[in-house]
């Protein structure tokens, strides 16, 4: 596909550079896109992609180079300038306010006025009840608070907030993420893109990439590379643009046991927060898989093994006694330990004004103190260790956590949980919007801790990941355990078939 003529293109970035003190960020970088064109936005974690789209979204201001919109100088120095110039932003690390309704967050920063020139509760439930309904998510209810709403309810709400302000330019940073269903956004884009819409889509899973664009522009190391036809390049040349060298694949393949081993984890008839009589075995040295689609316990059940809610019956014992959970610290104390690693990494997960180190160090900061001060310098060599392990360069260990790539951050919080000393591990989608070179190390680190002893279970919203990382994998469905899957029934289509309650499909793919 031809470059579309700079006279008549949406956007276009010219010779765009970003610094942070003597890290550069961006370098050079140009780009254009054309009106109605969906262009994907690569690159490995830290490649620049995040500041790109902050600086087109109005949060931070380039260096040097220069911007033009629909033919006119853009230089937008907040979100709202960005928005009223055409341009906005669903954001890969959610935006919404928590404690603010749905239809607060798809108004904002201004409220809906009624008659009288007040803000009108009325008029903003039922415009934004019209809104839900045209894009198709009007299930959600207009006064339910956003912290009640599940990830991908939130993911959902955040892409409809952008697109609803009908922009010229859409950013959508790895929209996906936490979407089981991704049709649903695939019938959106398209919709937009027949109306003229420019879309740069940023997204580390290529399938989806190849069906909704055209070209992508490639980042490596804060440089656009360059911009390719994708109906002309291989995945194999996109990586080897993204990493300057060719994808290293894993030869490491999951342990196959004759028999059980020793159990760690063990679970006997949960039952509270969308838990329904769950019982489950995680054994020594053993990856255990979790699959199950948006909704079906998965979430609360993790969280209830983390300490992070109260179960209403059953038991949960680990290396044979019996716990007694109040809250996260307890499960990190337990003998052998429990460490969590939350979905929503922004969150939950970091303190986002403290260094990596200061993250990574966070279990252990009373083995590091001395009458209660605590050296620095003791802290980043605790911290290096286990960055290694997840090959997290020592470079940003005193970088703000805040300023570091998603996939970074990802690293950081790993590294969290394997200096804490936890044995059994509670993973939960920890390679969610990540690249594949960041994926290997979380792989890798992985199994490093199951060769070592402990125990881990990992939900993932990826089948295939689950498949090549875990020995079994467990399958919930309406609340509860519906299957322990292993050995040639680790398929994919007899897992979907599980999962969405099929069961007599999944027999018949089975056999």
């Amino acid at each position: 596909m031809n470059m579309p003529d700079a006279t008549a293109a949406t956007l276009q970035m010219q010779g765009i550079s970003k610094s942070y003190g003597a890290t550069v960020a961006l370098e050079n970088v140009t780009l254009t896109i054309g009106p109605g064109e969906v262009q994907a936005l690569l690159g490995e974690n830290g490649a620049g992609k995040s500041t790109l789209v902050k600086i087109l979204s109005g949060v931070v201001r380039p260096d040097s180079g220069t911007l033009r919109l629909n033919g006119e100088v853009y230089a937008p120095g907040s979100i709202l300038q960005a928005r009223r110039s055409g341009v906005t932003t669903a954001f890969q690390e959610l935006s919404l306010v928590q404690n603010l309704s749905v239809a607060q967050n798809l108004f904002l920063p201004s409220a809906l006025k009624g008659i009288a020139g007040l803000s009108s509760t009325k008029a903003m439930h039922a415009a934004a009840r019209d809104i839900l309904e045209r894009y198709g998510i009007g299930h959600l209810g207009v006064a339910t608070q956003v912290s009640e709403l599940a990830l991908a309810e939130r993911q959902r709400l955040e892409i409809v907030r952008a697109m609803q302000f009908k922009p010229s330019l859409l950013v959508l940073d790895e929209p996906t993420a936490a979407l089981a269903d991704v049709q649903w956004l695939f019938r959106l884009v398209r919709e937009l893109q027949v109306q003229g819409t420019a879309i740069l889509y940023i997204s580390h899973r290529l399938a989806e990439i190849r069906e909704l664009a055209q070209r992508a522009t490639i980042l490596r190391s804060g440089r656009s590379v360059s911009t390719v036809d994708l109906g002309a390049a291989s995945d194999g040349d996109i990586f080897e643009m993204m990493a300057g060298h060719g994808v290293v694949r894993s030869t490491v393949v999951p342990l196959k046991r004759a028999s059980r081993p020793r159990p760690v984890l063990v679970v006997n008839d949960l039952e509270g927060c969308n838990v329904k009589g769950v019982s489950l075995t995680v054994g020594e040295g053993e990856i255990v898989g979790m699959a199950g689609l948006e909704g079906q316990g998965q979430r609360e059940l993790f969280r209830l093994l983390a300490g992070d809610g109260q179960p209403k019956a059953g038991q949960i014992l680990l290396n044979g006694k019996l716990l007694r959970l109040t809250c996260p610290r307890d499960a990190l104390r337990a003998p052998g330990g429990i460490a969590f690693v939350p979905e929503e990494r922004k969150v939950e997960g970091i303190f986002a004004s403290l260094s990596s180190a200061n993250n990574i160090t966070l279990p252990v900061l009373d083995r590091l103190s001395t009458v209660g001060l605590v050296s620095p310098h003791r802290e980043a060599r605790a911290a290096k260790a286990p960055a290694k392990e997840v090959d997290l360069s020592d470079r940003y260990l005193n970088f703000r956590i805040g300023n570091l790539s998603g996939g970074n951050q990802q690293k950081a919080i790993i590294a969290r949980a394997l200096l804490s000393g936890a044995k059994t591990l509670l993973l939960f989608d920890p390679t969610r919007g990540v690249d594949v070179a960041t994926k290997e190390a979380i792989y890798h680190a992985i199994r490093r801790h199951a060769a070592n002893g402990g125990s881990v279970l990992v939900y993932s919203s990826e089948l295939p990941e689950l498949i090549a990382l875990s020995e079994r994998c467990l399958v919930m469905y309406g609340s509860r355990i519906v299957a322990d899957v292993a050995g040639s029934d680790m398929r994919e289509s007899y897992l979907v078939g599980l999962l969405t309650g099929n069961a007599q499909v999944a027999d018949a793919v089975s056999h």
